[in-house]
């Protein structure tokens, strides 16, 4: 069974794009919404190492952005945005590390670059591990510590404990 993890990738990368926009016009919106899902979908990885983990988080569902949106002061729950239940607080804790942290990552990519969902296709995270002065200006918000504080430090140990051990998580 091969799980797709990209309904949830691509609700938390929004989800963070909206709670920490780009200061600027349509390209820095682009190159931030870039960094947002790179950092979302390494983290997604490591979260989710095996197809069985992503296949569960398919059937189960990742839990929403409820706690999220009252840690940023995000607005309330409209109807129209239901795709926040496909939010993933620990994925979206663990890419704020990662966009605030530049060493850790380069951790996390180089991780996952030894994981199931890559499988020898080569795969690069230059937007997330190196970013250029434009990448950065237009994360600003997204990749300041102190700003992105509150998700990060929700989930943080648990990601240095994932990173440390190298060992994939249990479903």
């Amino acid at each position: 069974m091969q799980a797709d993890l990209s309904p949830v990738i691509a609700a938390t990368a929004q989800w963070l794009t909206r709670a920490y926009p780009a200061p600027g016009g349509a390209l820095a919106s682009a190159l931030c919404e870039a960094q947002a899902r790179q950092a979302v979908t390494v983290a997604a990885w490591l979260c989710y190492p095996t197809s069985m983990d992503a296949g569960l988080v398919e059937l189960a569902g990742p839990g929403g952005s409820a706690r999220l949106d009252g840690v940023a002061g995000a607005g309330p729950y409209r109807e129209e945005d239901a795709w926040r239940t496909w939010v993933d607080e620990v994925v979206a804790s663990w890419a704020a590390c990662l966009l605030a942290d530049p060493e850790l990552a380069r951790l996390a990519a180089a991780a996952v670059g030894e994981g199931e969902h890559l499988a020898g296709a080569p795969v690069e995270f230059r937007r997330l591990v190196a970013p250029d002065g434009r990448d950065q200006g237009a994360a600003a918000l997204l990749r300041h510590p102190d700003l992105v504080a509150p998700v990060a430090e929700l989930h943080r140990a648990r990601l240095l404990d994932v990173l440390d051990q190298r060992e994939p998580l249990v479903a």
